[in-house]
């Protein structure tokens, strides 16, 4: 008897339980499972690398450790894609180069998740888009725009993985649908294509994946490159051009500049920095 409760307790501790233990960051259920060296606490692994880096950047000097967020232990290094006989480690010191690609135009999209959705549906017709069947027509800049969406959001540089995956998808209902006598309505088509990209998204982007879908559909909607869309959009906000700075935008309504929410990562040590 007691060999089964121990076999029971030996089970639920190893299964997965996403409900009940959510990542101590950002509160949603663990992506990409990461461990710190040290203590061993888990995070999902674009959170503590993330919290490192704002947690470093207060620093004169890039640390060499990290204090773990929930008991403050000095950790060496992130522990993760971990597969049963092999790991990665990424160490708190390690100048991958990544702070570099976070151009203002991955900001200007990263803001663009914060406003209300919807804000361009009265310029382009996305139910149109479907009854006229134009989705059948391959879109030969969704590949560079896509890549750009996702660094923004989940402010990685390395997403090829993630894009050729979506892309794969798109592709595979496009040819399902190639076909002469195809079923569904167009309500259905756009209901089908919405969820298969919400499902390949969602363990990348969690709560923001709803949005990231209606950003998509409206991206194609557009039938524009990547630079005219930007224009259309920052336009209708009345917001400066990516890169553009305040210095250098007399004439433009800067008031209608919206308020971004940040969010602010406290340290323990930060009154030992300043």
């Amino acid at each position: 008897m007691n060999e089964e409760k121990t076999q029971e307790k030996n089970e639920s501790s190893s299964s997965p339980s996403h409900d009940s233990n959510p990542c101590p960051i950002c509160l949603g259920p663990i992506t990409q499972d990461s461990y710190l060296d040290q203590c061993f606490h888990k995070f999902c692994y674009n959170c503590i690398v993330h919290w490192s880096k704002v947690v470093g950047s207060k620093r004169s000097l890039p640390p060499s450790s990290l204090k773990c967020p929930l008991c403050k232990t000095e950790n060496f290094s992130i522990v993760h894609s971990y597969d049963g006989s092999s790991f990665q480690q990424r160490y708190i010191n390690q100048k991958c180069g990544d702070s570099f690609f976070f151009s203002s135009a991955h900001k200007y999209r990263l803001q663009c998740y914060y406003i209300e959705p919807g804000i361009l549906n009265d310029i382009w017709n996305v139910s149109r888009y479907w009854k006229s069947r134009k989705y059948l027509h391959p879109n030969k800049w969704l590949q560079d725009w896509l890549r750009r969406e996702i660094q923004a959001l989940i402010q990685e540089e390395e997403v090829d993985i993630i894009v050729h995956h979506i892309l794969g998808l798109i592709d595979s209902f496009l040819r399902s649908n190639e076909q002469k006598y195809q079923t569904g309505t167009p309500e259905t088509k756009q209901e089908e294509f919405k969820a298969l990209v919400s499902d390949a998204a969602r363990p990348f982007l969690t709560g923001r994946t709803d949005r990231f879908v209606n950003e998509v559909e409206l991206f194609l909607a557009s039938g524009l490159n990547i630079v005219a869309y930007d224009e259309v959009y920052i336009q209708r906000l009345g917001w400066n051009t990516p890169g553009e700075t305040s210095e250098g935008a007399e004439g433009k309504h800067n008031e209608h500049v919206p308020l971004i929410p940040y969010l602010y990562i406290f340290d323990d040590d930060s009154n030992d920095t300043d």
